[in-house]
């Protein structure tokens, strides 16, 4: 069947339309919907076996490239226009830049993006740039930013180092027995924070001579301002106290010291610096990275500076008039869904496309230390994927979850103990209280989030429950002995967890929805069915918030507002196939809410098999940083049908 096949669109039930392929077989619209869009899939893996969609953020990514050009003084203007190009595009009609598609504008995300065009050479008095500074100050002003925007205005002499907290590199020898250490904050702190330590304690300043102000941002002279850290908390006046106070006691600190440490987060730096793959295989860390490292006297044509800034442009996304940059990649998290997809096909092509995709997966199983989740665990045989196409030091329980996962429903015998390292890593990772994290074990120091630095409130990598399900998917399908006490364990984590209408909070994916279909899956896995009460509460919840026309959806804004949960200003394919996936592992295949959903993904797919949503599906971290994962609209939909077609082939 070709991709250019148009869809029937008409509003009348969809299941029992019968309408005719072009090779002349009589199909119905719910299998030819599933095999235009598989094949549309299909089309997209690449020749070594994977698939990789976009990954978009918000505009303070894009912002930040131009800002790291500035620092460096290593312009490529031809790129900068179009990066510009997508900052103006992606103005919010209240002037200022929103962390995602439909939000308000969020202050530090404008003042990067009002300063990256001026950067450029958008003139302050032009119509877009007069409007984003009435916002900006209308929100505060620019001293009301976040840490990390303060930390890239005091590197740009916009604002004095004391706008930010106290970062020095001496944090590098703190003992683990210390109220602060590396191994008790996320992987993605660690990777940020270190090269920000060389970063403070050098007092870097950006290269380049243009010296353009952004003081019209402000509406206290930033020199003067004494309000740069407002306090929310009693802990969080006392750690602030103490900010200070080990700001201004620094120049005692013996200089031997200083260069011992700095010694130390070099060698930290460059043995996690993960080749082409860049350090964490996240840009922010990567940009910190390329940037101490020239502070330690790395050469710009250095080949480890040169490394890391082709993998900084790796990320780029670069089209005719506009760009962007990824803050990283989704290769294996892709792969893997797109398999768990294309498994319910059940045609030899897609079975031919599993197979080429698993053998790319476990040649990228991390099975070799070190890795920095043994500060927790040592003595752990590893066994992770990691998210990206290389972040050998960062495996991750959820993208491990769902490919072993796919790998053992395949039944292929060859990937037995490949599945079998996998699971027995990730029940060694299994957290105090049940429940399981992405990137390490019991990474729950909560009073870490009330320092200075913290005002993200993402510092730490506590377990979640989205990925708690997704581990409990995989030992549920295990079913052996040796992963009982963990499953039940994770299980009791789960139950707890259920908000009392019924859904579970989605730490990785937009947001109520996400969380809940993760948990349902998980559970009908585990062989919870659908009359155990956590089940029935669950499923009515997504009955109950489900659309006039027959999807679901559910807004960004529900990290803020939780009490919006289930809500959003229209249906997506993401959020009705979720809902979907969810309702029929609770038992509701056959339900009327399954049947109008179904309907939904049916009359809104596109002429080239996909569905189009322009709505952002994830937080990389709630209420801060937000993503839209470009193949969630692809294989999720697609996933959601063939299931729906299997478990009423009967009817069929």
């Amino acid at each position: 069947m070709g991709h250019g096949t148009t869809l029937t669109t008409d509003h009348q039930p969809s299941r029992k339309r019968k309408i005719e392929s072009p090779d002349g077989l009589h199909l119905s619209q719910l299998e030819r919907a599933i095999q235009h869009a598989a094949l549309s899939l299909l089309s997209l893996q690449h020749p070594d076996g994977y698939w990789c969609f976009e990954l978009e953020a918000d505009c303070t990514i894009p912002a930040e490239y131009i800002l790291m050009m500035h620092y460096t003084d290593e312009v490529d203007a031809q790129l900068e226009r179009k990066l510009a190009s997508y900052l103006r595009a992606h103005q919010g009609e209240d002037g200022g830049w929103p962390l995602y598609y439909g939000g308000n504008a969020e202050i530090s995300c404008s003042v990067k993006a009002y300063y990256a065009l001026k950067l450029v050479g958008d003139n302050p008095d032009l119509p877009h740039m007069a409007k984003a500074r009435q916002t900006i100050l209308r929100l505060g002003g620019a001293s009301r930013a976040n840490v990390f925007t303060r930390i890239m205005l005091a590197i740009f002499a916009q604002v004095p180092w004391r706008a930010v907290p106290f970062l020095p590199v001496e944090c590098m020898l703190l003992p683990r027995w210390f109220p602060f250490h590396l191994s008790k904050v996320s992987y993605w702190s660690r990777t940020v924070m270190v090269p920000l330590f060389v970063l403070y304690t050098f007092k870097a300043r950006a290269r380049n001579p243009k010296q353009v102000s952004i003081r019209e941002l402000f509406i206290t002279d930033p020199w003067l301002e004494t309000d740069y850290f407002p306090v929310h908390s009693a802990l969080n006046r006392a750690l602030l106290v103490l900010d200070r106070l080990g700001l201004k006691l620094y120049r005692w600190i013996p200089k031997r010291l200083r260069r011992r440490a700095m010694k130390e987060a070099e060698a930290w730096i460059l043995e996690r610096l993960n080749g082409e793959g860049g350090l964490g295989a996240i840009f922010p860390a990567m940009v910190n990275a390329y940037e101490a490292l020239g502070l330690l006297g790395y050469a710009v044509d250095h080949p480890l500076r040169v490394q890391e800034r082709r993998a900084i442009e790796d990320l780029l996304v670069v089209n005719e008039h506009s760009a962007y940059c990824q803050p990283c990649v989704s290769p294996v998290w892709d792969t893997a869904w797109a398999c768990i997809a294309l498994q319910q096909i059940g045609s030899e092509r897609s079975q031919t496309a599993v197979k080429k995709a698993f053998k790319w997966l476990a040649e990228k199983q991390l099975l070799e230390a070190p890795q920095d989740w043994e500060f927790n665990r040592p003595k752990v045989r590893s066994g992770g994927w990691p998210f990206q196409f290389k972040n050998s030091y960062y495996p991750d329980l959820d993208d491990t979850a769902a490919v072993a996962y796919a790998m053992h429903k395949s039944g292929d015998k060859s990937f037995g103990n490949t599945v079998q390292r996998a699971a027995e890593w990730l029940c060694s990772m299994q957290s105090r209280n049940g429940g399981f994290a992405s990137f390490d074990a019991d990474n729950d120091h909560t009073y870490l989030n009330e320092i200075p630095f913290a005002d993200h409130g993402a510092l730490l990598d506590p377990p979640t429950e989205d990925v708690s399900g997704r581990c409990v998917m995989l030992l549920g399908r295990l079913a052996t002995s040796q992963f009982q006490s963990a499953e039940k364990k994770c299980l009791d984590y789960l139950f707890r967890s259920q908000e009392p209408d019924g859904p579970w909070y989605g730490r990785w994916g937009t947001n109520y929805i996400y969380g809940t279909w993760s948990v349902l899956m998980g559970l009908e896995e585990a062989g919870i069915g659908a009359e155990h009460e956590v089940v029935k509460r669950a499923a009515a919840w997504l009955k109950n918030v489900q659309r006039v026309d027959g999807g679901w959806g559910e807004g960004c804004d529900t990290y803020f507002e939780p009490s919006k949960r289930g809500q959003g200003e229209r249906s997506t394919s993401f959020h009705t196939a979720w809902a979907l996936l969810g309702l029929m592992s609770s038992g509701e295949a056959h339900s009327n809410s399954v049947r109008r959903g179904i309907d939904f993904l049916l009359r809104t797919q596109q002429l080239d098999g996909f569905w189009s949503d322009p709505e952002f599906n994830a937080p990389g971290f709630p209420r801060v940083f937000y993503l839209k994962y470009h193949g969630y609209d692809k294989y999720f939909p697609l996933l959601a049908l063939a299931r729906y077609r299997n478990l009423t082939a009967a009817e069929t």
